[in-house]
């Protein structure tokens, strides 16, 4: 059994839910029906767009919905900046020598200096030639696989059936990382570390019983690549010193003074480079509610194959479904989800839609736990079971 699994309660018939009264359990029922319900009628794409996956955000579509690919408009604008950085490096050129001229020439903002993306990635790809990123990417993809189904193996006397289809629903997440199209999407690469890290996370108490290494040094790495994997940092850091492990919380305090240093440094060189008359981008903060977090998990995952009102109430049960698994992992799982998806309903435009593949690899496991999330929801709600 792992560390952080409570107690061999952890199947009760209430779980977490437990100490609701059950006033308070139906209501929360009727919040998640409510919610559920919202998710089947909200848009997972925007209106008249096909899947981005399948090609362009943006740009023009024939009648049957598909992208039309013009010379003048490459199927995504996105990757032929980032390959170019990538082809510039392994020619030997400087990435702040060129990126912020060359983002400028292909109308993308470099004001502010943040939409001028960390050169990490670019050098990586470079470093690794396509070979070299399709053998990454196959064991990131493994490695996602293996230690969550190492991970999910530790549950309590369900844990056979909870092991397969975790693992089974892990898979579906983290397959993306396959698509080769996408090698250059910063997205990609953090958030399949992240569903690493989380899946080699041990939550120790008082420093006893924990195992944070592995997993503190994949964060790095996909903090490094982008700093959108900053709020997953910091529930490490806060789940850490809740539960006393003083040297693991130094470890990530450390790890987000050094992160903003560097990207102090980032954002001092990029505006070196930045005229006057550059104009400042499209402010992020839309609000764009369900939809911009409905629209970011599915379309950055295989979720997007599924009709919307089927797509919508899976992002729903994978977040909810953390709470069923009775550990602080599970809680952690869930203010992780929970979390990202509250900043997409906030945060993001929507040809931002692929930050979701921040969180969506992650999400699939909390998927297996939903039933019984549910069915402990239910039980609490219906009162204390008579003598």
């Amino acid at each position: 059994m792992g560390t952080d699994v409570l107690d061999s309660s952890a199947l009760i018939d209430r779980g977490r839910f437990a100490r609701l009264s059950p006033g308070l359990a139906r209501l929360a029922l009727a919040l998640l029906a409510l919610v559920l319900v919202a998710s089947m009628i909200a848009p997972t794409n925007k209106p008249g767009n096909r899947s981005p996956w399948e090609g362009a955000v943006e740009g023009p579509v024939d009648a049957g919905g598909q992208a039309v690919i013009t010379p003048d408009k490459p199927y995504d604008e996105d990757l032929a900046l980032y390959e170019v950085a990538i082809a510039r490096i392994q020619k030997g050129e400087n990435y702040y020598d060129f990126i912020v001229p060359e983002q400028r020439a292909r109308n993308y903002p470099v004001n502010p200096g943040i939409a001028v993306r960390l050169p990490t990635l670019a050098y990586i790809d470079a470093m690794l030639g396509e070979r070299g990123q399709m053998a990454a990417a196959m064991a990131l993809m493994l490695g996602i696989v293996a230690v969550w189904w190492r991970r999910l193996g530790v549950d309590t006397d369900d844990a056979g059936r909870v092991q397969r289809l975790g693992a089974a629903m892990v898979f579906v997440g983290a397959s993306l990382q396959l698509n080769r199209h996408y090698f250059p999407l910063h997205e990609l690469w953090a958030g399949g570390l992240i569903a690493l890290s989380f899946g080699l996370h041990r939550i120790g108490r008082d420093g006893q019983g924990g195992r944070w290494i592995a997993a503190f040094l994949c964060a790095a790495l996909a903090l490094a690549i982008r700093e959108l994997t900053l709020p997953y940092v910091l529930l490490m850091a806060a789940f850490a010193l809740w539960n006393r492990n003083w040297r693991e919380s130094a470890a990530w305090a450390l790890l987000i003074a050094v992160f903003f240093a560097g990207l102090a440094w980032h954002l001092s060189i990029i505006a070196r480079d930045v005229l006057q008359s550059d104009p400042h981008g499209p402010a992020w903060l839309v609000m764009r509610g369900m939809a911009g977090w409905l629209v970011n998990v599915v379309q950055s995952s295989n979720l997007r194959w599924l009709p919307h009102f089927l797509a919508g109430p899976a992002v729903v049960l994978m977040t909810f479904g953390w709470l069923g698994w009775r550990s602080r992992s599970g809680l952690a799982g869930f203010l992780l989800c929970a979390g990202y998806g509250f900043a997409f309903t906030l945060v993001g435009r929507w040809d931002n839609f692929y930050w979701g593949a921040m969180i969506a690899p992650v999400m699939f496991a909390g998927l297996v736990f939903a039933p019984r999330a549910v069915m402990q929801l239910v039980a609490a709600a219906q009162g204390p079971v008579p003598n």
